[in-house]
């Protein structure tokens, strides 16, 4: 690899005339250990929570979501439904109306969202599988049931069992009031089941049929999405192609992730801040280096003047110093992959940092990915270069002062 090379790696781990210079390269090798295995950590605890989260989101998310590109609602008509089933790769769609309303039960009061949902719901979204108590059941000639959302289930205190005890849904009325008319218009809902799918969906959510949600909102044939179940090999470029075709009014197509697309963005803003936190108090601890190498070059100052009469120009004397600065970033990136790995086992088997009680989790959750290793890996590298340039560069140009 070079004599600038192969001087550096004997000058780095042959003993040095000075006990001090073995223990600031040690405490240099530490800090960027330490530094690294914090920076993957981050990275991983934040991959953790995103695929916990991201898991709980989706299970209430549609494989595809069809909205109005412009407006809150849009009329997709039951021809446009034979059609998209055609489409290779659909196996269910659902007309799905989705409200702001006012849930009332035995006083109580919480704001959340009406679901009125079609008769192929269950197929697109298995609701069902999530159900703690109670039954699917929306339709029936005599009462209109629903099921409820476990955290708005406990805000309002339901007691399912209890026939006597509606909840009644009020929204804002869309037709123009009569003079004296009220502002809301309600209906009652008797729940049948109980939901969760571990989310802020279960705090928010009341599921009921879709006629009504039209009842409530007064008109009919007014979506505000259409939610496909498809299959794992769906072409998701000609999906949307054909489906841009079929509405006749401009669309949005959403997948699972992007239905989430708020979140996740908040998620890795907050991912990336607390890397470039860490990152730049572990810039301060890799100017530690700046100490050592010049430690090292005035240690090293006898065999500089030495090799300045050998012939050595000022390039190849400050490429060793160089090479110095980042084996001790190499040796300290090293260790610290060593210890994040070791970390991550730890808590990822025996959950080394737990979370107070009361939560979905008993420990903070942890994923590892390879470009986290390799966008560390870059950061720490490009940080022990820039603090090894001025002090390879003063050894290069320092080398004739030393001779003399």
């Amino acid at each position: 690899m070079g004599i600038s090379f192969d001087i550096a790696k004997r000058y780095l781990f042959k003993k040095k005339s000075t006990n001090v210079i073995n223990i600031v390269t040690g405490i240099s090798i530490l800090g960027i250990a330490i530094g690294t295995a914090a920076l993957v950590i981050i990275l991983s605890v934040f991959n953790g929570f995103e695929s916990l989260l991201s898991g709980q989101f989706n299970a209430f998310n549609p494989d595809y979501k069809i909205i109005p590109a412009v407006g809150k609602t849009f009329h997709p008509t039951n021809e446009m439904l034979l059609k998209i089933n055609e489409i290779e790769g659909v196996e269910y769609a659902s007309k799905v109306i989705e409200e702001v309303a006012l849930f009332e039960y035995k006083g109580t009061q919480e704001i959340g969202m009406i679901k009125g949902v079609d008769e192929n719901y269950h197929n697109v979204i298995k609701i069902d599988t999530f159900l703690l108590t109670g039954k699917y059941k929306l339709n029936d000639p005599k009462l209109k049931y629903g099921i409820i959302g476990l955290g708005m289930k406990v805000k309002l205190n339901v007691n399912i069992n209890d026939r006597l005890n509606p909840i009644t849904v009020y929204m804002f009325s869309r037709k123009k009031k009569m003079l004296g008319g009220s502002d809301f218009t309600f209906s009652d809902l008797y729940p049948s089941g109980v939901f969760s799918v571990r989310s802020e969906t279960d705090s928010k959510y009341v599921i009921g049929s879709i006629s009504f949600a039209e009842k409530l909102i007064g008109a009919k044939n007014e979506y505000t999405a259409v939610e496909l179940k498809t299959s794992d090999n769906v072409d998701p470029v000609k999906l949307r192609e054909t489906l841009n075709n079929i509405f006749p009014e401009e669309i949005d197509i959403k997948n699972k992730f992007e239905q989430d697309e708020a979140f996740l963005k908040i998620m890795n803003i907050e991912k990336w801040v607390s890397y470039l936190i860490v990152s730049l108090t572990l810039l301060l601890v890799v100017f530690n280096l700046v100490v050592c190498l010049w430690m090292i070059v005035l240690d090293k100052r006898k065999d500089i003047a030495v090799m300045k009469s050998f012939g050595f120009d000022k390039g190849i004397i400050s490429k060793i110093f160089l090479n110095i600065g980042l084996f001790i970033a190499i040796i300290g990136m090293i260790a610290g992959f060593v210890i994040a790995l070791v970390l991550y086992y730890l808590q990822s088997n025996h959950g080394l940092i737990t979370v107070p009680d009361g939560f979905m989790i008993s420990a903070y959750p942890i994923q590892l990915r390879v470009s986290d290793f390799i966008i560390v890996g870059l950061t720490v590298m490009i940080m022990g270069f820039l603090a090894s340039i001025l002090p390879a560069m003063k050894a290069g140009k320092s080398a004739i002062n030393f001779n003399q």
